[in-house]
């Protein structure tokens, strides 16, 4: 029997989860891409809390009209890197949750490393 696309990606994604695991000192940075956005959280495992949030549905994001998505998913990765040093997080275990490191999540990504997010 194949696989669907969404089943070979929910079984890369277990997969990865087994290794990457975010602690109190260096958290999960786990990214979520659907068709028309992108979403990312800096996650604590050992207490499963959500330390801090962005997104291309943000306000000052969603605004920006005529970009397309890979430079949409660079402003979300700039914006989780701010949001991630004015909590005191500078370094994160990136969890791509089953998404190859390609397009968008490669270039939200880079954006996060440039804002001063180490992984």
């Amino acid at each position: 029997m194949a696989l669907t696309k969404r089943d070979r990606r929910l079984k890369i994604k277990r997969r990865i989860r087994k290794k990457v695991t975010g602690t109190t000192e260096c958290p999960r940075l786990s990214v979520y891409r659907s068709n028309r956005h992108i979403s990312i959280q800096i996650v604590d495992d050992l207490t499963g809390n959500t330390l801090v949030a962005a997104s291309s549905q943000e306000k000052e994001i969603a605004q920006k009209t005529g970009i397309n998505k890979s430079e949409q998913a660079k402003l979300v990765g700039t914006r989780i890197a701010e949001k991630a040093l004015e909590k005191g997080i500078s370094s994160v275990v990136f969890d791509r949750n089953g998404f190859l490191y390609h397009g968008r999540l490669k270039s939200l990504a880079e954006a996060a490393r440039t804002g001063g997010l180490k992984f």
